[in-house]
């Protein structure tokens, strides 16, 4: 009984080390709406700080959410300056590298990449890999 206990405890150990860890980045991406902050853009970076931030006035902003299950929320300015929702879908690539992919008929129908570079709780800097 006692070899029993241990060789399930190995196995659990064995399983925990060689199973995909959950990424903390995708956790902290998903689940919040992102808004582009582009006065804050440098260096071929996109800036983009939580719905609830305090931003400047501006005309408009786009922005998108990541959904559980792969869905992919992009926000659009819409004709009459509120947001335009388009969903397409999501998937976590590597550590911090996040592929997208808009269906055909979405304003554009594009796929692409993100790298997210610096993530904190109210700001998001991430490259646009095309």
């Amino acid at each position: 009984m006692r070899y029993t206990s241990v060789l399930c405890l190995l196995c659990l150990i064995f399983m925990a080390v060689t199973c995909k860890k959950n990424d903390k980045v995708a956790a902290q991406l998903a689940g919040k709406v992102w808004l582009h902050s582009f006065e804050e853009d440098a260096e071929g970076l996109w800036v983009y700080r939580p719905n609830t931030y305090d931003f400047p006035a501006s005309r408009g902003r786009t922005g998108f959410s990541l959904e559980p299950g792969g869905v992919f929320k992009r926000y659009e300015i819409a004709p009459a300056d509120g947001l335009q929702e388009e969903t397409g879908e999501w998937e976590q690539l590597e550590k911090g590298l996040v592929q997208i992919r808009m269906p055909e008929g979405s304003n554009p129908p594009v796929a692409y990449r993100i790298q997210v570079i610096q993530l904190k709780d109210d700001l998001l800097k991430v490259k646009r890999i095309e």
